[in-house]
């Protein structure tokens, strides 16, 4: 059970960056390889812009780093088990079958 405040906040954290579809896309890609910020918005087709505030969200969240590479700025995940957590909850989710619903869907618009 979790109890300390410090693993709830993590959780909430990853909870808050998976929370976003394009923030969930950036994680994915980033998962694949290192990247810069210009090649994400391509990839993705959202705006610089977006893509920008989407990449600060993942930083605050702690997941996502800067890495200085002469004038540019490389993105890359914060750890490589972050990659492997990745792999790891999709593999869960997809194992779940997929007739079955949050029972909450209906009224609380989730799932």
């Amino acid at each position: 059970m979790l109890t300390l405040a410090p693993d709830i906040e993590v959780l909430a954290r990853f909870g808050r960056a998976l929370a976003d579809p394009i923030r969930c896309r950036i994680l994915l890609a980033l998962r694949e390889a290192p990247a810069y910020p210009s090649d994400l918005a391509d990839i993705l087709g959202v705006s610089r812009t977006r893509l920008s505030n989407h990449l600060a969200c993942l930083r605050d969240c702690g997941l996502v780093v800067t890495v200085p590479d002469g004038r540019r700025t490389r993105y890359e995940l914060a750890d490589e088990r972050l990659g492997h957590a990745l792999d790891h909850l999709l593999a869960a989710v997809v194992a779940v079958e997929s007739d079955k619903t949050c029972p909450d869907a209906a009224t609380k618009d989730c799932c």
